[in-house]
């Protein structure tokens, strides 16, 4: 346990420290996604051939976060987070000096095994190791940590690869990631394992059709989200026409809108919960469903990236929220079970555009991906119809 005379501003900066953690691994998983081309093309592969990466990323970390998660349910938090840091760091390694794309696609694989344990255990470990009444702030920062992810992380190691090379992007994130875990060490206190669940946890979790439910529209949001999102960069440079700054600088919105879907949950997500959740999974589904016609306007494909990053981020904050809800005897285990499905949903959408790249029409993906949001925007309505502990945060 946390000494409860720690300082304040020592509470804080630990938690500063995991949310500096989740820009990292967060960086790492999506920052393929505005290298796609680069990568691509050092392999003299196709960019649909090269997104199966994606995919393997995603279900790796979807099929091992519970395992690894239930596996190391006992061992003290401080000493697996640095194992986790390690295999972080190694594979990163590996990555910088990949011979070809499969060996590229190995060291990807080690990235989520670590990803796969990091995000099961985060979420406490922020909660025990902040200030006293601060759980949602806490929450909130991991969630900052995420988007400037997606704000800072995705766009800068987009423009390191486009100057520097992909495989420096890789070895910029590797070398963070040791100085983060030098500081980790030094800082966290020793945290036992604590209200993890077990194996025993999961059929009793599966019995809880409200999380159940809730579980299966994350999966579907993240599906459609990602089956347009994952090809974004070929989309606007071979279908919009748009150069490889201005891809650059629509990653950069898209990453900033989300900060501003934190700012807006934080502020409404209590005062109207459901109407956010409905709101936020109806503009994904349009936004999608524009962005072929938005896409050769930069004014209106950029208003649209706004309004799409803002919604996803909200989608995100609203699903965990309820699950840290419905689950407050094993947050770990239900924590573990997000993560995986959230990546089952990544790995799905990016399999679903990289066919659909291939058998219909790179400007289909938008199309589908709204197909696949409407379905999820209905399951929505009806499951918080059905159960009413889901119409709040908690």
């Amino acid at each position: 346990m946390q000494s409860t005379t720690v300082s304040r501003k020592t509470a804080w900066l630990r938690v500063v420290l995991l949310s500096i953690a989740a820009f990292i691994f967060n960086t790492t998983e999506f920052v393929p996604v505005g290298l796609l081309s680069d990568i691509a093309a050092s392999f003299n592969m196709q960019t649909a051939d090269v997104g199966i990466m994606l995919t393997i990323y995603a279900w790796i970390v979807a099929l091992m976060s519970l395992p690894l998660m239930l596996a190391t349910r006992n061992v003290e938090r401080r000493l697996l987070l640095g194992c986790v840091f390690t295999v972080f760091i190694a594979s990163h390694v590996m990555s910088v000096v990949a011979w070809d794309f499969w060996s590229l696609v190995a060291s990807r694989a080690g990235i989520a095994l670590a990803h796969a344990i990091f995000w099961s255990i985060t979420a406490s470990l922020a909660i025990r190791v902040a200030p006293a009444g601060k759980k949602n702030q806490a929450l909130s920062m991991l969630a900052t940590g995420t988007a400037l992810a997606m704000v800072l992380g995705v766009p800068i190691g987009r423009i390191v690869g486009q100057y520097l090379g992909w495989r420096i992007t890789f070895g910029v994130i590797g070398l963070s990631a040791l100085v983060l875990l030098l500081l980790l060490v030094r800082l966290l206190p020793k945290l036992p394992s604590e209200h993890t669940g077990s194996l025993s946890s999961v059929p009793m979790l599966f019995k809880r059709p409200a999380l159940v439910s809730l579980y299966l529209l994350l999966c579907l949001t993240v599906t459609a989200h990602y089956t347009a999102y994952s090809y974004i960069e070929p989309f606007m440079q071979k279908l919009a026409s748009m150069g490889e700054n201005f891809t650059t600088f629509l990653l950069l919105v898209f990453g900033a809108a989300g900060i501003l879907g934190s700012v807006i949950f934080s502020v409404f997500g209590n005062k109207f919960p459901s109407s956010l959740l409905i709101s936020a999974i109806g503009l994904v589904t349009l936004c999608m469903g524009l962005l072929l016609f938005a896409a050769v306007q930069p004014r209106a494909i950029t208003l649209l990236c706004v309004v799409w990053g803002m919604a996803m981020m909200m989608v995100g904050l609203a699903m965990q929220v309820r699950v840290l809800a419905l689950a407050p005897d094993a947050t770990d285990v239900a924590m573990s079970l997000l993560s995986g499905i959230y990546n089952i949903g990544i790995g799905a959408g990016a399999l679903l555009g990289s066919q659909v790249s291939i058998h219909l029409q790179l400007s289909d993906i938008g199309n589908v991906g709204a197909l696949i949001g409407l379905v999820a925007l209905f399951w929505c309505l009806f499951i918080l119809h059905r159960y009413p502990q889901l119409r709040s945060n908690g």
